[in-house]
């Protein structure tokens, strides 16, 4: 571990640099999805069957459904666009643009490189979780001023789930079987973690184990931001992440090596 962090350098930010004036060139195509996506969820979900579904029990709580999945919907688009950054574009980067090898040809390593991927990936997450949030916070959804935690929360978690991401990258032999991690790990999570309905309405059984997906514990901390409330239990739910953030940068680095280097 200590010869991985060691030979990660500040020249990792080069790497971020390259891929946010990639970002930059199409900011309009990127700038759309994460705007339209929650609208749609909240038309579909918040407002048609929300008339069906207009309060749900929260903590013991009364609260309006549209408060209630604002939360899981900022929640999601900090996995999607962390996870989907480092499989998916750092892939195409890496095997078919050749990307990684022209900037071995310079004085930046591997881990350089890994690194600069994860943080870039974690500012994607950063940027979806803030048009988001700014579009749950003008349907008055979100507890001002206190949801802006959120944010910070954002990019911890966007490392841990981009650190995910770069895990799959660095095993997987073609761009085609990233079809499992999408449909074994993402979609169950995007389902199971609580972002439609509390998870008490779940069997006991289900409820362990939506515990042991990360995205619960995102959503969970999300959702007590959003609501107006810091309490020891979001601290310590925010400690596991920043544990897993660190874990999944060491374990993608290690793991990228070893590929690249073969």
């Amino acid at each position: 571990m200590k010869s991985i962090l060691k030979n990660i350098s500040w020249r990792a930010w080069r790497v971020w640099q390259r891929n946010f004036d990639v970002y930059l060139a199409t900011w309009k195509i990127n700038f759309i999805p994460p705007v339209l996506e929650p609208l749609l969820y909240l038309f579909a979900f918040g407002i048609c069957f929300g008339e069906l579904v207009k309060y749900v029990t929260y903590q013991g709580n009364q609260i309006p459904y549209m408060t209630f999945i604002a939360p899981g919907l900022i929640a999601t688009a900090i996995m999607n666009h962390g996870f989907f950054e480092t499989t998916y574009s750092s892939f195409v980067r890496m095997y078919y643009q050749k990307t990684y090898d022209a900037i071995l040809s310079t004085p930046l390593s591997i881990e350089d490189i890994v690194f600069g991927e994860l943080i870039w990936g974690a500012t994607k997450s950063l940027f979806a979780g803030c048009i988001v949030f700014v579009v749950a916070l003008c349907f008055g959804l979100l507890a001002f001023p206190i949801s802006l935690w959120i944010l910070p929360v954002a990019f911890v978690a966007g490392m841990a789930f981009a650190g995910i991401g770069m895990c799959f990258t660095a095993v997987i032999k073609n761009i085609e079987m990233f079809n499992f991690p999408v449909f074994l790990f993402i979609t169950p999570m995007f389902l199971f973690s609580g972002v439609f309905f509390p998870l008490s309405t779940l069997p006991q059984w289900a409820q362990y184990v939506a515990w042991g997906l990360p995205l619960t514990f995102l959503v969970s901390i999300v959702r007590a931001l959003a609501l107006g409330i810091l309490s020891k239990i979001v601290i310590f739910e925010f400690g596991i992440l920043i544990l897993l953030a660190f874990f999944c940068t060491f374990l993608s680095v290690a793991l990228m090596k070893k590929r690249l280097v073969k």
